[in-house]
């Protein structure tokens, strides 16, 4: 039943920020007709009191419920604590679930493989992500003996399910995710690293491969290992393993796919092996589950437990227990309140009792406490705030234990004769993505992805949006002005600024600038008081190697991380042949980068003696730009909205890129239509003669639906390079519209944001790769903004978009 109820009046207020409130009223908060009829206060009461009546099942009277619900909302309110998104959706809502992530077994047969999708559909449509093994599957063109045939593969089948995700809308506030694993020792696993070599293949999955300590004992002897058939547990062929270590490297060098998952050590540490064994992980990768398995995620904001003590800020480790205890008891109930997609699900679920605490705003907390995220000083706060976490959440176990019973598979459990839990599993550092942004937290335990960064509003005002700790030390300090604040905005760091104290100029780096060692040991110490896995990225700079990618992998396999996901600045940019992606560019770097994508080969890999030298009469498209000025238009077409981006420099108009809207629409053939617009722009065809060869294109869908006006979607591309190469009131065509933009927006004096800001569907703005640390390689496709890659998900800051949370 739904729960009615707004907030008692005498209760706190939500410390919620202007912004975190409009990302409440467009994804979280109910809405009758398009109109939302709650408050954030509302939900959260909401929540807490669905979470809290499950004291009743365990004898408690109304007063404890009431008490209970009134400590849990404090603890949501104050933005302590948060739960992942569905339990925010939906309790108390006619929906009811709560889980964020699931994993379903596939068996090799037609019926089981086409059954796992018909379950993935049904969690995807009530809010949840789904991971799978497809490792029990035959390889291609083995024999299928019930029909004569052969079989098409786990990659096919992957195609199939990925189509099915397309499909399926998630109560209209997110499409869904997947994870998708397979063996390194499957006979299909060299397909499998390849099959997202395109950036716009298999796009609703995350993939990674499942390593073993075989596997990794082979690399390091550099010999060939065994390819074992799923059906048979026999060794069918070989593979040299430092080659296939290496192809796993270079395509996650390419565009950040496949990741790593450790899976000895997944099942290593599996709470209840009696039960089953671990083959997959959620679409993140953090929460390894069992088939039919889900968790319950949430998380605590690290950025609010630091107090001052004797003039010194310092951990509130009181405050940090009871906020653990509470949520964990929180959590716990989750499972009880909780309505399961499916049957086995729920079986599965209550007879483990998984939940997965985690924190966000760790970086903040390392700010707060002047640590530099880089240091030897936050690995050990890493290690020992987790420690205290996972200590705590331990205990608020065993007393739920004692009062309610342990976990019913607990006999036979790692923890049977040792310890008494209610929990087989406590602890999991997962993407907070769109709740840390409702709780104004740094994400998870990554570091910050900008100190500053330029916002531009539909009137075309630029403002400069600054990290609030490091405008609080600007002026305690003593250097804060707008000036400095448009110059960092402009730069994208705080590094070199003289105006800034080396202190602080060490306290704010940001992810960009951290070597990547420093990731996979923050990594490596919260992995190490976390009974699940932790869900990071790893940034690398656009220049990275192939070889730092290797070593990364190594590094973190030594630290006894569970997993990895790497992504180097730029490498999902928008054309193969753009090397655009860094500011010391060359015509040397854009022809090696057309040397591999004409001959497929990596330039370093290649037969010495044999550089490539270009054909005659060949067109080498310029670099991308590393500063872009831009217009978004959102345009109604037959099958949806299409969201197109129009960006130039001071040269001219160098750049589109399309998205399609929730409704769908062929975003393939648009984005391939943008994909050789931009390289014919950057390469000096005209812009009149691309207009006039995409204009008047015909699509049935747009000329069947009523209200379009425009023919197809290279028509509505046409229509918006069009009306923007004319910006600027005369101005000799798009290269003084984007200069006159481009000193217009450093000119401008920085403002602050209004909460309608948000909401704008059409914005002009600066878009630069070293800002925030974002690559602009995929538009948001909700309001067409830069998204940023974390935690092996992607998030939009500006509108509170995640693919994942």
């Amino acid at each position: 039943m739904s729960f009615q109820e707004s907030a008692p009046k005498t209760w706190p207020k939500a410390k919620l920020t202007p912004n975190a409130r409009v990302i409440l009223e467009k994804r979280y908060l109910k809405q009758e007709n398009g109109k939302v009829i709650e408050t954030p206060e509302d939900m959260f009461y909401r929540v807490a009191n669905v979470i809290a009546e499950v004291e009743e099942r365990y004898g408690k009277g109304k007063k404890e419920v009431k008490e209970l619900a009134k400590e849990f909302y404090a603890m949501m309110a104050n933005l302590e604590f948060m739960p992942n998104s569905p339990t925010l959706m939906n309790a108390g809502r006619d929906l009811g679930q709560l889980s964020a992530c699931f994993v379903l077994p596939i068996e090799d047969s037609m019926e089981k493989i086409f059954d796992a999708i018909k379950f993935a559909a049904i969690i995807h449509k009530s809010g949840g992500g789904t991971g799978f093994s497809f490792s029990r599957l035959r390889s291609k063109n083995s024999t299928v003996r019930s029909t004569g045939g052969v079989a098409s593969g786990p990659v096919s089948f992957m195609k199939v399910f990925n189509a099915a995700t397309e499909a399926v809308k998630q109560g209209g506030t997110r499409r869904g995710a997947n994870m998708g694993i397979l063996r390194v020792d499957h006979p299909d696993i060299q397909e499998f690293i390849s099959c997202k070599e395109d950036n716009k293949e298999i796009t609703n999955f995350n993939i990674s491969v499942g390593i073993t300590e075989e596997f990794m004992k082979a690399v390091k002897e550099r010999r060939d290992y065994d390819l074992i058939d799923p059906h048979t547990g026999k060794a069918v062929g070989k593979l040299s393993a430092p080659e296939v270590f290496h192809t796993i490297v270079d395509h996650a060098w390419r565009n950040g796919e496949p990741g790593i998952v450790f899976l000895d050590r997944l099942n290593r540490d599996n709470p209840t092996p009696k039960i089953g064994e671990i083959e997959a992980t959620n679409p993140c990768g953090e929460q390894p589950l069992l088939p039919n398995e889900a968790c319950n995620l949430g998380s605590i904001n690290l950025k609010l437990l630091v107090t001052e003590k004797n003039g010194k800020a310092v951990v509130n480790w009181e405050r940090l227990s009871y906020v653990t205890r509470q949520a964990i008891h929180f959590l716990d109930n989750v499972i009880d309140a909780n309505t399961y997609p499916l049957p086995m699900i729920e079986e599965m679920v209550k007879g483990n009792r998984k939940v997965g605490l985690g924190v966000m705003g760790f970086a903040d907390m390392m700010i707060l406490l002047q640590t530099s995220y880089a240091s030897e000083d936050a690995v050990e706060y890493a290690e020992k705030i987790m420690n205290f976490i996972q200590t705590e959440a331990r205990l608020e176990s065993q007393r739920l234990a004692e009062e309610r019973g342990t976990f019913p598979n607990y006999e036979g459990s790692i923890y049977d004769g040792v310890r008494k839990l209610r929990n087989a599993t406590l602890t999991t550092i997962a993407p907070t993505g769109t709740i840390s942004m409702i709780c104004g937290a740094s994400s998870g335990v990554e570091p910050l992805f900008a100190v500053a960064y330029t916002k531009t509003v539909m009137d075309g005002t630029a403002f400069v949006e600054v990290n609030p700790i490091f405008e609080n030390y600007a002026k305690e300090y003593g250097f804060d002005s707008s000036e400095l604040m448009r110059k960092i905005a402009d730069k994208g760091t705080v590094l070199g600024f003289s105006e800034v104290p080396d202190w602080v100029q060490a306290v704010f780096v940001t992810a960009q600038e951290i070597d990547p060692e420093w990731h996979i040991r923050i990594q490596a110490a919260f992995q190490k008081y976390t009974d699940n896995a932790v869900s990071k990225t790893i940034n690398f700079a656009n220049s990275a190697t192939r070889e730092d990618i290797a070593k990364a992998y190594e590094l973190a396999y030594e630290l006894n991380c569970k997993g990895l996901t790497v992504y180097r600045d730029g490498s999902r940019d928008e054309q193969v042949l753009s090397a655009g992606t860094s500011q010391n560019n060359s015509e040397e770097q854009a022809a090696t980068t057309a040397a591999e994508a004409k001959t497929g080969i990596p330039v370093e890999f290649a037969a010495p003696n044999a550089p490539f030298v270009p054909e005659a009469n060949t067109v080498i498209p310029r670099p991308r730009p590393t500063i872009t000025m831009g217009v978004t238009e959102k345009i109604k077409i037959g099958c949806g909205n299409l969201y197109v981006s129009v960006n130039a420099d001071e040269k001219g108009i160098c750049e589109i890129f399309t998205n399609t809207g929730r409704a769908g629409g062929c975003s393939s053939q648009s984005e391939a239509t943008a994909r050789l617009i931009s390289i014919a722009l950057r390469s000096g065809l005209s812009v009149d003669a691309i207009i006039e060869q995409i204009k008047g294109i015909r699509c049935p869908a747009c000329i069947r639906r009523e209200g379009v006006n425009v023919m197809s979607c290279p028509d509505a591309i046409s229509r918006v390079i069009r009306k923007y190469m004319d910006v600027g009131a005369n101005a000799n065509g798009a290269e003084k519209a984007a200069g006159a933009a481009l000193t217009q927006l450093k000119n401008t004096d920085a403002a602050k944001p209004k909460s309608k800001e948000t909401k704008t569907e059409t914005a002009t703005g600066l878009t630069k790769k070293a800002q925030a640390g974002v690559a602009v390689d995929n538009a948001c496709p909700e309001c067409g903004t830069p998204i940023i890659h974390e935690s092996g998900c992607v998030v939009c800051t500006n509108c509170g978009y995640s693919k994942c949370s």
